[in-house]
């Protein structure tokens, strides 16, 4: 046996039902437990191989060239051991193979519009079994619980089921089930009972009741309702007549019937006979009669076609009069007499459904190219009216459906897009920048650095381009030759081609973020040209030593730029001179100057006495630069210098000092420049054969120097003038760069050089070198010339509908373009106008339609077979209905369709009423007349009148004017009105002016922000009897207007700046400082101070490096006095003794010492001595020289090296006399004593330093190297040069200075439509919005961003229902009966408080009459009135609170409920079998609340006190009396205490145990006490 076949043995018993039971497989089971049964099952499953079992993988992704049901998906399929080893194909049995393949569905991503999920309701919450096991003993939240809800995948074009997998593919399966919650059981909740009635019967025995309502429905499975009515007996007087036992009852009207069929063929026929009378008797009538008649035939014809849509047809309806008992029962209408019975019959209308036509197809979608960032269009369907519904509560269903909808079709246009653009940046302007106290306001040209730029932004269609070449090929092609002509003429007439493509569009197009519309800019700032000082006046040279001609030369002096000039904005961009010529004559281009004298060589080769000395000489040029010696061939070389080489016992002289600085720059007549040299005595001569020394006055020598006249010449230049165009290289005509710049030409520049005489002016051009003359003629860089560039045209602006009611005057429509590039260099300017309006043509007339009412048809009666039973009956007369046809008008009477009245024409007009056939008896009036006018005075009646017509003249009951009146009186409106001011002010609002500013370049002042503005309140109107009326009528425009000041804000003011400080340092680096002033401080949002000095509040401080030439002032010492010896030996004139010298403090010059100064300029260490210990020598004594220069100390210094210093020996000694000495002195190099170390030293950045001209920006920020000694003291930077040191440091570096942006505002919007449409309580509100923030110090922006003012006062009209009547039924005493109502117009002011007036009803005319938002008026209605003894249902209570479910003041998210109630009214006890259920109603609602219960109770008054149930707002939901008796009571009060309280319902109930705070649960009410009251 096969497994197979096992298995569907094994099977076969589930099968087979219960047929089979456990003891069929007893025998089985003891088969497989003998001994050897496994063998046996062995022996049974080797016949079959049933050890391998095919297994399956997953299916694969769904694949396939087409999306749709024609993919295929695949899965693996393998042969498997039981054990889980995969093993061959063969081993399993082919035929049971599962298919690895199959068809599927293959989703694209175009399928998410066709398929989505569909999600079911949830369902009702069921509880968790393995929770409802726990349920705890109270419930507190409630009972957890479980919903489900069915989800399915659909295609939602067909509304059909579709496999789940393809609405995973987009989106995962939504939750199936959720957790919920199931309430706490809530029970019924009443309110309190009302006061007992009036007894039903004003004599004999009576009911009273009282009722109470449902406050709150039972929920959850909580307790029912209680009874809401409590009733009981009355005693009144003894009744004196009988009671009347009997009531004649009104039954309900019965359906609109139609009259028989017969009937109605003969009323046609009688119609028809009519008709052809009339056509007979017209025959007569002459052509023009007969064309009118046709015109009217075709008028009603048309008018009955309208009326097809109506199809009104009157029947007729009647209604049961009987005479019942009061126990309910019918009697015989002879028990209730009455002289007029009821009408048993009226005319009716049929009521006919509304029938619409069947949706037409859909329209194009609206949407017709392909965007997918953007919204779908929408499509629309339509339907019509077929038969509008007559005398039927059913409102017409929608006519009109739309749907979102996407483009379909193969080719798909792409959507337009828009983008934003932005016109090119204007000139950057410093001015908004400036502090109002600033005094370069007024000079605003040579401004430079920070500034704001602006630009336009404006909306374009960004695809236009692209949209516009989805034509066809030939289109294509016409554009791509086009493009390449284009392209192949200058390259920036391309560009301008492609900015000039797009037109503007309206900015609400555009939607992305807007483009900033302003920037910080930069305005470079001129560096003005720094030159050296001037260097020493040159040798007397030739103009030009390549060509020395004439004995004409010139004495040169010269200065370099130190700091090269940039014409920035306001700068010239010049330098001053930088050479000086003096005329002089006996030019040389090249001199011999002597670098050194030659020892004193004595004559003969004597070893004393007269000799010479050879100077040692180089060649230099003009400048003092050593040149090759052959250039000074033509110089006279200086000759030997005669000297004497003193022999012993000779007067000794010292060596000529220098010459010292020539006395003046120049001679004239009055000036003469001299120089000086000394000598002086260094021994004198011995008595005997020595040559003695000379006068005292040869010690000295004057030489003239500076001979050359004081009259000093130099070139002058003059600005460059105008770049000029350079038509000799007018070829050069592509753009190209130069310097950083694009320029499209090379010009030329000129400019004026003139010859100058120091202090006289302009002279001759000979006066000066002309080798030397500066140029006058440059090349410059002309930029490309930029003409304007506009945009093309928007399109003109929609023409403004005509339709809007008040709108008059001349309509126009405008366009406009934008300026994307300003003209600049001599570009085209923008003459062409920005802005073009013309006229709107003639629009059509707005279409308005209107309801055109034809004449009321004949009063249709109730068919006589009806009527004729009715007692009192006639057959030609009585009351009936009429009907009349309605048709559609245009305003100017034309026909129009019957759907556009339904749209424009207001509410439908009555299209039947009821009529009178007047009979024989009755009376007949003419219509009212209208009212008389009034003539203005308070307390006037108007009237209006009628008149009695026919045979009603001659009837003296028609005579009766109580019943009949012919004049009706009113009182006339008092026209007394008086104005009150209503609501707050408004804010200060200046006067609206609108400043033209190009390109939207705003600047501080452009807009006025403060200033004397108004204010404005609202005035309310009212007439004498306080109601609301036309703000006109007080003769006021609707406001009180009120000067007020909007203060100016005021910068901070600070002082000018003081004059800079003297450097701190004499030498090397220091500081120098500058200071500011606070004068005023900031106030009504002015710019802020900048931050001032923490010591000293007031001030603000600006701190920069400077640097003092150590050289600047120099100490001068004049040669050293004759040694004067104090014990004078005057043998010998020898000794120990005392010389001096000058010394004086000069102050330096490129010439040398100049001018004396006063000491403390020069550095008081650095003094030389001016007195010193000397020693004459005696005559026969050696004699050497000053002492020479120190050597220098190698550094570093070191204690173990030595300087040393030498002198010569200038007269040797006489045989008796003293040796010379060894000439040489050494000393070891102490550090900072006569040996220092040298490093450079960087002092702190300076502030951030602008240019005078800048207000913030690019600065930069300096600083000074110093060469300071080793014991601190900065020296001369020319003593770290020597040593080579490295400096690497840069000794400026850029930095910026935030500028102060003031804060840019927009205009202020349009003023906002008013917040209401009527009222006293309206605003309008304007906005502003930051365009530029503030930045740095400049002006913050205000707080007020908004600002509101009061709307007109207008009243508020609506239409409002009366009272209903009670319900009347006419010439009976109970059943059906019906009730009315009107409406009337009132007036409010908008507040909830105003109770609305009434007003005439022509105040109204304009509003829709819609009340609570129905236009459905309903002013009757049928309403029932009880018989007497009926028992029948109350109104229904008014709709309680709406509640939520909660849980200690916690919504449980169930959402809120309303409930309302009917009790049930009982006249007499015997009918109470008869009596209806109470009745229930309950509605969700929104902004429920919570509401808790609890008890309430009095103080005890004796031995009794009240107890309460109250909901927290207040309410009291119960109404008991417990008393606590203290001592025995009569049983029989006991049982009347029972019954009393056993008819009151208790919302609360008393607790069993004190209440704990977490099991604050609501108590369910109960429906009675258990009568147990002792307590």
């Amino acid at each position: 046996m096969g497994l197979p076949a096992r298995r569907s043995a094994s099977r076969s018993p589930g099968a087979a039902g219960p047929r089979r039971g456990v003891l069929q497989l007893l025998p089985l089971l003891l088969l497989l437990l003998r001994p050897g049964a496994c063998g046996a099952a062995a022996q049974g499953e080797a016949e079959a191989p049933t050890l391998y079992l095919w297994k399956t993988g997953p299916w694969g992704r769904c694949m396939g060239d087409d999306c749709g049901p024609g993919g295929i998906q695949t899965r693996a399929v393998w042969c498997a051991h039981v054990e889980g080893w995969t093993t061959l194909h063969t081993n399993c049995k082919q035929a049971e193979r599962p298919s690895h393949q199959q068809n599927c569905f293959k989703v694209c991503d175009w399928h998410k519009e066709l398929y989505d999920w569909r999600l079911g309701p949830w369902n009702q919450c069921q509880p968790v079994i393995s929770k409802s096991l726990e349920k705890p003993l109270e419930c507190i939240k409630g009972e957890e619980g479980i919903q489900v809800r069915e989800i399915t995948c659909i295609q939602k074009e067909k509304d059909t089921p579709a496999e789940d997998i393809i609405c995973e593919y987009f989106e995962p399966k939504p939750l199936l089930e959720q957790a919920c919650l199931i309430p706490c059981q809530q029970d019924c909740i009443v309110s309190e009972f009302s006061a007992w009635s009036e007894c039903s019967k004003t004599c004999g025995s009576g009911l009273q009741h009282r009722t109470r309502h449902v406050v709150a429905p039972p929920q959850f499975g909580g307790s029912g309702c209680p009874n809401l009515t409590e009733f009981q007996v009355c005693q009144s007087s003894p009744c004196e007549d009988e009671e009347s036992m009997y009531s004649l009852h009104v039954g309900p009207w019965s359906s609109c019937s139609m009259p028989h069929s017969r009937q109605v063929r003969q009323a046609r026929r009688r119609g028809k006979n009519k008709e052809r009378e009339k056509d007979r008797g017209k025959g007569v009538k002459d052509p023009e009669a007969r064309e009118l008649i046709k015109k009217k035939r075709n008028r009603n014809r048309q008018n009955r076609q309208e009326n097809k849509y109506w199809d009104i047809q009157i029947g007729y309806q009647t209604r049961e009069v009987m005479c019942t008992n009061k126990t309910g029962k019918a009697a015989d209408l002879s028990f209730c007499p009455q002289e007029k019975l009821p009408m048993t019959f009226q005319s009716c209308v049929i009521t006919k459904e509304c029938q619409v036509s069947e949706w037409s197809e859909w329209s194009p979608c609206s949407k017709t190219c392909h965007d997918a960032a953007s919204p779908k269009g929408t499509r629309v369907r339509t339907r019509i009216i077929r038969q509008f519904p007559i005398g039927s509560e059913k409102e017409c269903p929608e006519l009109e459906e739309k749907e979102p909808c996407a483009s379909q079709g193969d080719v798909v246009a792409p959507c337009a897009t828009y983008g934003w653009r932005t016109t090119e940046w204007t000139e950057c302007r410093v001015d908004p920048l400036l502090s109002q106290q600033d005094k370069r306001r007024g000079n605003q040209t040579a401004l430079c650095g920070g500034g704001v730029q602006t630009r336009e932004v404006y909306c374009v269609q960004a695809n236009e381009n692209l949209l516009s070449h989805l034509n066809t090929h030939k289109d294509k092609e016409e554009s791509k030759y086009q493009s390449t002509s284009k392209s192949s003429a200058a390259p920036f007439l391309s560009i301008t081609f492609e900015i000039t493509a797009s037109k503007p569009v309206d900015l609400k197009s555009c939607t992305g973020p807007v483009p900033n519309t302003t920037q910080l800019c930069h305005i470079p700032c001129p560096i003005e040209c720094e030159v050296s000082p001037w260097s020493a006046w040159g040798p007397c040279t030739y103009e030009n030593c390549n060509d020395q001609q004439g004995k004409k030369g010139f004495k040169l002096r010269k200065r370099r730029i130190t700091n090269e000039p940039t014409g920035g904005s306001g700068g010239t961009g010049n330098c001053p001179h930088l050479l000086e010529a003096i005329p002089c004559e006996e030019p040389s281009c090249y001199e011999w100057k002597a670098v050194r004298l030659g020892d004193c060589e004595p004559d003969n080769g004597k070893e004393c006495g007269p000799g010479t000395q050879v100077q040692e000489v180089v060649c230099i040029n003009s400048d003092g630069e050593e040149v090759d010696r052959q250039l000074c061939r033509d110089a006279i070389f200086p000759i030997p210098v005669a000297c004497y080489a003193s022999c012993p016992k000779d007067c000794v002289l010292s060596m000529w000092s220098a010459w010292s600085s020539c006395s003046h720059t120049c001679s004239g007549k009055t000036t003469e420049g001299k120089q000086i040299r000394a000598r002086s005595i260094l021994a004198y001569a011995g008595e005997e054969g020595g040559a003695h020394c000379p006068n005292s006055s040869t010690l000295q020598e004057v030489r003239s120097c500076n001979e050359h006249p004081c009259t000093v010449y130099h070139w002058q230049t003059g600005p460059w003038g105008q770049c000029i165009e350079d038509t000799s290289v007018s070829s050069f005509n592509t753009t190209t760069t130069w310097n950083g710049e694009a320029s499209c030409s090379i010009g030329m520049q000129t400019r004026k050089v003139i010859c100058v005489r120091v202090n006289v002016g302009q002279v001759g051009p000979k006066k000066c070198p002309e080798s030397l003359r500066p140029e006058t003629v440059r090349p410059c860089l002309l930029p490309c010339r930029k003409d304007c560039i506009l945009t093309p045209y928007s399109d003109w602006t929609s023409c403004p509908s005509s339709c809007k009611e008040g709108d008059s005057g001349v309509r126009k429509q405008s366009r406009h373009r934008v300026i994307i590039q300003l003209p600049a260099n001599g570009g085209r300017d923008c003459t062409d106008p920005l802005y073009e309006e013309k006229v709107c043509e003639a629009p059509q007339v707005c279409q308005s339609y209107r309801w055109k009412t034809h004449k009321w048809r004949r009063c249709q009666l109730v068919p006589w077979s009806v009527r004729q039973a009715s007692p009192g009956a006639q057959e030609g007369c009585g009351p009936g209905r009429q009907a009349r046809a309605i048709t559609c008008r245009k305003q100017d009477g034309g026909q129009a369709g019957i759907h556009e009245c339904l749209w424009y024409a207001g509410p439908v007009p009555a299209l039947t009423q009821a009529c009178q056939i007047p009979c024989q008896d009755d009376c007949q009036f003419t219509s009212w007349s209208k009212f008389s006018s009034c003539n203005g005075d308070c307390g006037a009646v108007r009237t209006r009148k009628r008149t009695i017509v026919g045979k009603s003249k001659k009837k003296e009951k028609c005579k009766n004017s109580h019943l009949y009146p012919l004049i009706e009186t009113q009182y006339c409106p008092c026209d007394k009105y008086n104005a009150q001011p209503v609501g707050n002010w408004s804010d200060c609002i200046l006067p609206e002016g609108k400043v033209e500013v190009l390109l939207g370049v705003k600047t501080q002042g452009d807009t006025k922000e403060c200033g004397q503005g108004y204010r404005y309140q609202a005035m309310a109107c009212y007439d004498q009897n306080g109601r609301l009326v036309e703000t006109s009528r007080c003769n006021s425009h609707g406001y009180i207007e009120e000067a007020c000041i909007i203060p100016c804000p005021s910068d901070c003011k600070l002082s000018e700046w003081s004059n800079w400080s003297r450097c701190s340092k004499s030498c090397g680096s220091g500081v120098k400082v500058r200071s500011k002033w606070l004068r005023e401080k900031p106030y009504n949002g002015g710019r802020p101070c900048p931050k001032l000095d923490h010591v000293n509040q007031a001030q603000v401080y600006e701190v920069v490096p400077c640097h003092s030439d150590c050289n600047q002032y120099i100490w001068v010492t004049e040669p050293w006095s004759i040694c004067k010896v104090t014990f004078v030996n005057m043998r010998d004139n020898c000794g120990e003794g005392v010389q001096t010298r000058k010394v004086r403090c000069m102050q330096n010059t490129a010439d040398g010492p100049s001018d004396h100064v006063e000491d403390y300029l020069c550095d008081p260490e650095e003094m030389p001595l001016g007195s010193r210990e000397c020693k004459l020598p005696c005559p026969e004594d050696c004699v050497i020289s000053e002492w020479g220069p120190w050597t220098q100390c190698t550094l570093p210094c070191n204690q173990n090296s030595f300087r040393q210093r030498s002198a010569d020996p200038i007269r040797q000694p006489a045989d008796e006399g003293r040796a010379c000495p060894n000439a040489v002195e050494k000393e070891p190099c102490n550090l900072n004593k006569n040996c220092f170390h040298y490093d450079y030293n960087v002092t702190d950045w300076s502030t951030c330093q602008l240019s005078e001209k800048a207000v913030c920006g690019n600065g930069i920020k300096t600083r000074m190297l110093d060469c300071v000694r080793s014991d601190g003291k900065s020296v001369d930077l020319k003593y770290c040069e020597e040593l080579g040191l490295e400096k690497n440091w840069p000794m400026n570096t850029s930095c910026v200075v935030e500028c102060p942006v003031n804060c840019q505002l927009s205009d202020w919007s349009p003023w906002s439509e008013c917040s209401q449409t009527c009222g006293l309580t309206g605003k309008m509100v304007r906005r502003r919005t930051v365009t530029q923030p503030f930045q740095g110090d400049g002006r913050p922006c205000p707080a007020l961003m908004e600002q509101s003012k009061p709307c007109p006062v207008k009243p508020c009209y609506q239409w409002q229902y009366g009272q209903w009547s009670l319900c009347q039924v006419q010439d009976a005493q109970c059943g059906e009966g019906t009730r009315a109502r009107n409406i009337s117009c009132v007036v409010s002011d908008g507040s909830a408080d105003d109770f609305s007036k009434v007003v005439d009803e022509e105040f109204c005319a304009d509003i829709e009459p819609i009340i609570d938002g129905n236009k459905k008026m309903v002013l009757e209605e049928t309403c029932t009135q009880p018989c007497p003894g009926d028992c029948y249902l109350k109104d229904w209570s008014s709709w309680s609170l709406c509640q939520l479910t909660c849980v200690n003041g916690e919504d449980l998210g169930f959402g809120g409920i309303q409930v309302r109630s009917r009790a049930v009214i009982i006249q007499e006890l015997e009918n109470q079998h008869l009596c209806p259920e109470q009745m229930l109603e309950t509605k969700s609602c929104n902004d429920g609340q919570c509401y808790e219960y609890k008890w309430m109770a009095s103080a005890w008054k004796g031995s009794s006190r009240t107890v309460w149930c109250q909901r927290s707002d207040g309410i009291n939901v119960t109404d008991g009396r417990l008393k606590t008796w203290v001592y025995g009571v009569a049983a029989g009060a006991f049982v009347l205490l029972i019954f009393i309280v056993s008819m009151i319902y208790l919302a609360c109930k008393k607790p069993k145990k004190p209440q704990r705070r977490q099991n604050n649960r609501l108590k369910p009410l109960t429906l009675a006490y258990d009568g147990d009251a002792d307590m």
